[in-house]
């Protein structure tokens, strides 16, 4: 990682507060996927272009999400169905401030994703159910049932947030991806590679879309639940994801798998 580090360093910096201006939580998402080896090139092209966010001292955070789903994975399977309207409800801790949040995303018909919120305690990352107020929320915005989800997936990742200098986009970046199921056991590491999305409030001129271009990287959507859930529990069905995994293949993405006990 010093190589990144070094090209993170000669970014100027943004900090949470100043990031408040690009939170875009409605947002046209673009994701990519591709070896890390190509992240160093790709963020010394993109220096002059780009703040970084830097919380205590740190350019890199860490951070944990745990996605709830309904015992038979309705969410999921509606994303492999290819439904266009659907959620996903999840809890969020940032290790870098200890910060938790439980986080509801909706994605509509037309490609558009907004985000809701709230700020919940630790006791609350592993149990919704713990705080009212969180289940008031969840019953809020949630289209399903709450009483019916249960804590499915969980990923640890690391992650470098950019914003572009006019501040019309945001830039996150995951890497180093571990995937743990709370109901089968099973784990998978998934250290070489990166998944980046790009997230705008319309269509602005990127110059990391153009970075990405001239990298020959192209848009690939991946979520992270869903991959994790098809590599780790072997009762659903994977069919539609089954691209995504052979192209991670060609990419020479090196899946890592075992069994919580052993990890």
């Amino acid at each position: 990682m010093n190589g990144i580090d070094d090209i993170l360093k000669k970014m100027p910096t943004i900090s949470l507060e100043e990031m408040s201006v690009v939170k875009l939580m409605n947002r046209i998402d673009t994701k990519y996927i591709f070896h890390k080896s190509k992240l160093a090139p790709l963020l010394d092209a993109m220096v002059e272009d780009y703040y970084v966010q830097e919380i205590n001292g740190c350019l890199i955070s860490k951070y944990k999400t745990l996605y709830y789903d309904t015992p038979d994975c309705l969410m999921y399977t509606q994303h492999h169905d290819k439904k266009l309207a659907r959620q996903k409800l999840r809890t969020r801790c940032y290790l870098l401030n200890n910060q938790y949040f439980c986080e509801i995303k909706t994605k509509n018909n037309k490609g558009r994703t907004k985000k809701k919120r709230i700020a919940i305690d630790e006791a609350g990352y592993s149990n919704i159910f713990a705080n009212p107020a969180t289940v008031d929320f969840v019953r809020q915005y949630l289209h399903f049932e709450v009483n019916d989800f249960i804590p499915q997936l969980e990923n640890n990742f690391e992650r470098i947030t950019l914003v572009n200098k006019a501040k019309t986009e945001r830039m996150t970046i995951d890497m180093n991806l571990l995937l743990k199921n709370q109901v089968t056991g099973q784990v998978a590491h998934i250290p070489d590679l990166v998944i980046l999305e790009l997230k705008q409030d319309g269509r602005y001129d990127s110059p990391g879309r153009r970075a990405l271009f001239n990298q020959r990287i192209k848009p690939c959507g991946m979520s992270k639940y869903c991959i994790g859930t098809a590599l780790t529990n072997p009762n659903v069905k994977i069919n539609r994801f089954k691209k995504k995994l052979r192209l991670m293949q060609k990419l020479n993405i090196c899946v890592i798998k075992n069994n919580v006990e052993n990890d």
